[in-house]
């Protein structure tokens, strides 16, 4: 009897291993299903509903309004016999490794890359002088991957701004242009461009500091700084804030080695607007002037000149004859103190606050001379265009 129940016994198990095996071995998901239904039924998971609301922090609107305004911009020239700008001992200045690390040696016909802002319907685009002041063409591509010939209607190198048009229809909806006194320090920006050419990308940071001047990178700076990245290729692009309003032309980036480092600059917009409207007025951006060389007071030069220590102002180190200072009697050796009552405390100051006045302002200016203070009626010139570098 035990045998014939151990001999049914074995014979099952044989029988079931066999099926086991034809099993595994001619529908294996068969198996797997089966394991996997049963953990399945064992776990349980919580799944966000699909609410179509952002995630908090996102800046997905704003960006979704700005990007497609900001373009590409290609720019080509032909060989020069006169030494690239990257080739030059200013290449070391880590200011400098941001405007022209694009660039191919001059040798060749090369080409280089930035980007821009649309700002009209009508298809005017600012970007950065430094993009595309040796070009020969300037091509603009924009976020829909259609490609235009462009136009530079003006530029001003003094703030590093240059105005482009391109003949298109069915442009994208222009960028908003931002309010400057709107923008605090610490306020969240994006910066939106074509970094080293992999295509429009979107970079986050804050407003580090504002009114940034006196770092040799332009005639006349008031630099937002940002710590959003900014890289070759973003030259020209937009700084946004979190509502896709342009606040800034991103220009330029404190950097070692080409690349980003937490240090970035942009023009503001008020400051861009304003030389865009010269620009698109006049064909050019046109500044006060009255003819002088002033240089910077210390604490030596004013006991060199008998004057009080904490005298503010500038030396007049030179005066252009038959310029404006010189017709109203200034004189080499005077120190400017004021000019309608608003104070001059250097260099920098001065010649931001000529450059506001328009040719043909009258402004009084307070000078000391030999120790006396005298008043000067000057009438402002128009400041000549910056001489083309070799």
């Amino acid at each position: 009897m035990l045998n014939r129940l151990w001999l049914l016994f074995a014979q099952a198990v044989t029988i079931l291993l066999a099926a086991w095996f034809i099993v595994q071995t001619l529908q294996p998901g068969w198996i797997g299903d089966l394991s996997t239904r049963s953990l399945i039924q064992g776990v349980s998971l919580n799944e966000a509903a699909d609410t179509g609301q952002l995630s908090p922090g996102s800046y997905h609107d704003a960006v979704k309004r700005a990007m497609p305004a900001v373009v590409n911009i290609f720019t080509s020239k032909v060989p020069s016999k006169t030494k690239s700008k990257a080739g030059s001992p200013k290449s070391a200045d880590p200011f400098y490794q941001f405007f022209f690390g694009e660039q191919a040696p001059v040798e060749n016909p090369s080409s280089s890359l930035g980007s821009g802002v649309l700002v009209s319907p009508e298809g005017i685009i600012l970007t950065n002088y430094h993009v595309i002041g040796d070009a020969g063409e300037i091509e603009v591509a924009l976020a829909d991957g259609r490609k235009f010939k462009a136009k530079m209607i003006g530029s001003d190198p003094e703030t590093d701004i240059a105005v482009l048009r391109i003949d298109a229809k069915q442009l994208p909806t222009p960028i908003t242009l931002g309010k400057i006194d709107s923008v605090h320090v610490g306020d969240v920006v994006l910066a939106i461009g074509n970094p080293f050419g992999v295509g429009q990308t979107v970079t986050s940071g804050i407003v580090s500091a504002l009114g940034r001047d006196h770092l040799g990178i332009n005639t006349f700076e008031n630099f937002i700084q940002t710590d959003a990245a900014i890289n070759p290729g973003n030259s020209g692009g937009a700084l946004i804030d979190t509502r896709g309003h342009l606040i800034g032309i991103n220009t330029a980036i404190y950097s070692n080695n080409g690349g980003s480092m937490g240090i970035g600059f942009a023009i503001p917009v008020n400051l861009a607007k304003q030389v865009m409207e010269s620009i698109l007025s006049n064909g050019s951006m046109t500044r006060g002037w009255i003819g002088v060389e002033p240089q910077n007071l210390s604490a030596e030069l004013n006991q060199s000149l008998g004057l009080p220590a904490k005298t503010e102002g500038v030396l007049l180190s030179g005066v252009l004859e038959g310029g404006p200072a010189d017709r109203a009697g200034a004189k080499p050796g005077d120190v400017l103190t004021t000019i309608n009552r608003q104070k001059i405390q250097d260099v920098r100051g001065l010649l931001n606050q000529v450059a506001q006045l328009g040719p043909g302002d009258d402004v009084n200016a307070m000078v000391l001379r030999k120790g006396k203070e005298l008043s000067l009626n000057i009438q402002i010139g128009k400041r000549p265009k910056p001489k083309p570098e070799n």
